[in-house]
């Protein structure tokens, strides 16, 4: 998975609100247009880029495709963002330490 091509996928608000729909239950493209309230094209589109992205996989069910979220991309993307606050909470903490030390030193 490209990490760059799932932050882009998700720039879309309608994007996530679509993954938001797919991570609460699978569904088709004909649920998440009434759910949304937008054409089953433009649902197609969205759900293209999420699956570029990697970021959904499809099952064909018949006539039906039906839309989960890969989770094991959703993780690499998590991972990502963990691994970012907890460099700046680290960081954050590091301060606040060097901070009391300067407090403690002066007084």
């Amino acid at each position: 998975m490209d990490r760059d091509e799932g932050f882009r996928a998700l720039a879309s608000p309608a994007r996530r609100r679509v993954l938001a729909l797919v991570r609460d239950a699978p569904r088709s493209v004909t649920e998440l247009a009434g759910e949304l309230g937008v054409s089953q094209p433009a649902v197609s589109q969205h759900l293209a880029a999420l699956r570029d992205a990697e970021l959904v996989t499809v099952e064909v069910d018949g006539r039906r495709r039906i839309y989960r979220p890969d989770l094991e991309a959703l993780g690499e993307l998590r991972s990502f963002f963990d691994d970012y606050w907890n460099g700046a909470l680290g960081r954050l903490d590091d301060a606040a330490v060097q901070q009391a030390a300067h407090r403690k030193v002066a007084s």
